[in-house]
C-alpha cells in the first residue's frame, strides 16, 4: 500500500499518468481493506479523524448527519449480522455507522419556535446524504494518508429498520453506511482496482450521452483473472447485474422506512 502516484495511476488507468503536479500519492492508493493487523488505533487518533470528518463542506452548514462508534463486542456482533455477517465487520479495530440526521435539526429548531416544514421532502435527505458522504470521504482521506485501512460497509442498509432498533434511532435518522477502520494485516495483498477512463466520466461543457466502456471491460477482465474471478463476466456484465431487483438484499424497502422516519415524503 505504498505505490507512487504513478504506480496507482497505472494501475487505475492502464497507461501513464501525468507529470508531477502536487497530488499527493496517499489520494491515489486508496483500495477497500477487510483484513486488520491487532495493532491498536489510539482514540486520540479517532478524535482526530472525527475532527476530519466535520471539517467536510455541508450544506448551509446544517450538517446533517451523524455516526456512531461501536466497540462493544456483542453490539458489534449485532452489527456483523445486520451487515451480511461480513467478518471485518465483527474484527475490525473500529467501527462506525454514519447516519443522514434531520433530528437534531428539528429538535434545535423547534425549541426556537422554528417549524422545518421542509425536512419531509427528498432535498433534505439527499443533502443530508450528502453531508453524511463528504464527512466519511474526509474521514477516510485523513485515515488513509495515516497508513490506516478502510472499507466502505453498504449492507448497513439491507435491513434498516433492525439498525434503527439496534441504534435506537428517533425520527428523522437513517443509517446510510457503514465503515471498517485499523491498520492493515502485514502483506496485505488488496490491489488498487482500475477504474474507468477519465472521458467517460468527465465531460467538457455539456453531458455526453454517448459512452463507450468497452475499453474498460478488458482491463476489468485482466483484474478480475488476477483476483480469481471469471473473466469472460465484464464489469458491464456485473454492474448491470447488481442494478437488478433481485440484488437489493432488503433495500428495495428504503422507501417505506424512510416515509415512516418523516424522511423523502415529497
Amino acid at each position: 500500500m505504498d505505490e507512487t502516484k504513478g504506480e496507482a495511476w497505472s494501475a487505475r488507468y492502464g497507461q501513464q499518468g501525468p507529470e508531477a503536479d502536487g497530488v499527493p500519492d496517499a489520494f491515489f492508493r486508496h483500495r477497500s481493506v477487510r483484513r486488520y493487523s491487532d495493532r491498536a488505533v489510539p482514540e486520540s487518533v479517532v478524535v482526530s479523524l472525527i475532527g476530519a470528518a466535520q471539517s467536510a463542506s455541508t450544506s448551509s452548514n446544517l450538517q446533517l448527519w451523524s455516526v456512531v462508534s461501536v466497540q462493544e463486542p456483542d453490539r458489534r456482533e449485532a452489527v456483523a449480522r445486520l451487515c451480511d455477517d461480513q467478518e471485518h465487520v465483527r474484527r475490525a479495530p473500529w467501527f462506525f455507522a454514519f447516519f443522514a440526521d434531520h433530528h437534531r435539526l428539528r429538535s434545535a429548531a423547534v425549541r426556537v419556535g422554528e417549524r422545518c416544514s421542509a425536512l419531509d421532502t427528498t432535498e433534505f435527505l439527499t443533502m443530508a446524504v450528502i453531508d453524511a458522504a463528504l464527512a466519511a470521504e474526509r474521514m477516510a482521506c485523513a485515515a488513509e494518508s495515516m497508513g490506516l485501512g478502510l472499507c466502505y460497509i453498504g449492507a448497513l442498509r439491507n435491513d434498516a429498520a433492525a439498525v434503527k432498533d439496534l441504534f435506537g434511532l428517533p425520527e428523522g435518522v437513517f443509517g446510510v453506511f457503514g465503515m471498517t477502520l485499523g491498520w492493515p494485516v502485514e502483506g496485505l495483498q488488496a490491489k488498487v482496482k482500475p477504474r474507468l477512463a477519465q472521458s467517460a466520466v468527465w465531460f467538457r461543457e455539456t453531458y455526453s450521452a454517448d459512452i463507450d466502456v468497452s475499453e474498460y471491460d478488458e482491463r476489468m477482465r485482466a483484474f478480475y483473472v488476477l483476483e480469481g474471478m471469471k473473466g469472460e463476466v465484464t464489469w458491464s456484465m456485473r454492474s448491470g447485474r447488481r442494478a437488478d431487483d433481485s440484488k437489493l438484499t432488503g433495500r428495495d424497502r428504503l422507501k417505506a422506512f424512510l416515509d415512516g422516519q418523516g424522511m423523502d415524503r415529497r
